[in-house]
C-alpha cells in the first residue's frame, strides 16, 4: 500500500479537502493522510511515497526532513532541494534567457551589513553603485522587493530616486531587487500543477486580499493560449510540480511579475468555490499519477530543463498583431541525386579496397 501526504502548516480547507478526494477516487493501493513525524534517521524511509509539501518554506526542520525523504526514494512536491537554491532574481533571468517578458529587474546588495562581516568582507563590491545607469534601465515608478520573499511582505512602491534611498534605507540586511513597474490593463494568477495543467484567473493585486479574484476581465483565446504556452515554459523549465505565476498584460503583452510561489494560496475563502475545485481535483490526480510511477529507493524528483541542460538564448515572444517568421526549409534531394551520389560512393569504396590489398600483397 502506497501513502500520499499533505504536511502542511496554518491552512484549514485545501489539506482536507485534498486528502478526502484522494480517498474519494480511491486509486487501488493507494491512499492519502496528513504526514505525521515522531523521528527523522538518517536516511530512513518517511513511509510515504508521495508528500504534498506545503510550509517547509517557514520550518526548516521540515526541509531537512522532505530531503531525508527525498534521498529515500519520496516523490516530493515540491523538489526540496531546488526550492533550497532557487530564488526570484534567478526566475527572472532565467525567465529572460528562454524568451518570457519580464520587468528590467537588478540586484542590489543589502542596506546593512550581514550578520558577522565588516566592510572588508565586500571588497569586491564598488560603492556607491552605478545607481545612474539602474535608474536608466529600471525607470520610476519602480517597485523594490526582497529576492528571495514572497507573500507581499516588504514590497515597496518608489516613486523617484530619493524616495528610493529612503525606502531602501528601512529594509535592514534584506537583499532587494528594483523592478520597472508594469503599468498594466490586465493582470492574472495562474496555477500550474505538475508542468502541465495550467488554471489562468483574472487577479487585481490592487484591490484589498479579499476582493483580488473579483476581476472582471478575462482573456481572450490568443492571449490565453500565449499565457498557457509561457507558464508551462516557465514550471517546466524551473521543474516545479505546484506552482503559481503572475501575469501584467501591458498592450496584449503578458509578462511574468512574479513566479517562485511553490505553496501558493490554496485557500476556499480565497480564491472561490471554481478555482478551489480545479486545484483540488487537479493536485488530488496528480499525486496520485506521481505515487503510482514511484520506484522506491530511486530519485523520484522532479528536475527542471535549468538543471538538466542549460537554456540558451530564445527569441521573444511576438508582441500582439506581429507575425513570426518562418522557418527557410532546407531543399531536398531529388531521388535522381541521392541515386548519383551512392554509386560513386560505392565506386570510390571499391577501388579504396583493391589498393588496399595490393600494397599488403
Amino acid at each position: 500500500m502506497k501513502k500520499i501526504g499533505i504536511l502542511f502548516g496554518q491552512e484549514n480547507t485545501f489539506p482536507q479537502a485534498f486528502v478526502d478526494r484522494v480517498n474519494r477516487i480511491n486509486p487501488p493501493g493507494i491512499f492519502a493522510e496528513f504526514v505525521t513525524i515522531d523521528k527523522v534517521m538518517q536516511g530512513a524511509d518517511s513511509g510515504y511515497a508521495v508528500i504534498l509539501d506545503r510550509i517547509s518554506q517557514d520550518v526548516p526542520f521540515y526541509r531537512a526532513y522532505l530531503k531525508n525523504a527525498a534521498a529515500a526514494g519520496t516523490a516530493v512536491i515540491n523538489n526540496p532541494f531546488w526550492w533550497s537554491a532557487d530564488d526570484k532574481f534567478f526566475n527572472n533571468a532565467l525567465a529572460d534567457k528562454i524568451g518570457i517578458h519580464v520587468p528590467n529587474t537588478v540586484l542590489l546588495p543589502s542596506y546593512k551589513l550581514p550578520d558577522e562581516t565588516t566592510d572588508k568582507s565586500f571588497r569586491n563590491l564598488i560603492y556607491p553603485f552605478d545607481w545612474n545607469t539602474i535608474f536608466d534601465y529600471v525607470s520610476f515608478p519602480a517597485y523594490m522587493k526582497p529576492y528571495a520573499g514572497g507573500g507581499w511582505k516588504n514590497v515597496y512602491r518608489v516613486e523617484d530616486k530619493d524616495d528610493f534611498f529612503h525606502k531602501h534605507s528601512e529594509t535592514g540586511q534584506l537583499v532587494m531587487m528594483l523592478q520597472e513597474e508594469i503599468d498594466y490593463s490586465q493582470y492574472y494568477r495562474c496555477f500550474c500543477i505538475g508542468g502541465k495543467h495550467v488554471r489562468i484567473m483574472p487577479y487585481n493585486p490592487k484591490q484589498p486580499h479579499e476582493r483580488r479574484y473579483d476581476a472582471s476581465y478575462e482573456p481572450s483565446p490568443e492571449l490565453a493560449a500565449q499565457i498557457t504556452e509561457q507558464v508551462l515554459a516557465l514550471n517546466q523549465h524551473l521543474g516545479y510540480d505546484f506552482n503559481t505565476v503572475e501575469m501584467a498584460v501591458r498592450s496584449e503583452v503578458p509578462y511574468a511579475i512574479d513566479f517562485c510561489n511553490p505553496a501558493p494560496d490554496a485557500d476556499l475563502h480565497s480564491i472561490g468555490a471554481e478555482h478551489f475545485e480545479w486545484v483540488v481535483e487537479t493536485s488530488a490526480r496528480y499525486a496520485i499519477e506521481r505515487a503510482m510511477a514511484q520506484k522506491p529507493g530511486k530519485d523520484n524528483l522532479t528536475w527542471g530543463k535549468f538543471v538538466q541542460r542549460s537554456p540558451t538564448k530564445a527569441t521573444k515572444p511576438a508582441a500582439a498583431g506581429e507575425k513570426k517568421k518562418a522557418a527557410t526549409p532546407k531543399p531536398k534531394k531529388s531521388a535522381a541525386e541521392k541515386a548519383s551520389k551512392t554509386p560513386a560512393k560505392k565506386s570510390t569504396d571499391k577501388k579504396n579496397a583493391v589498393k588496399k590489398q595490393q600494397k599488403e600483397k
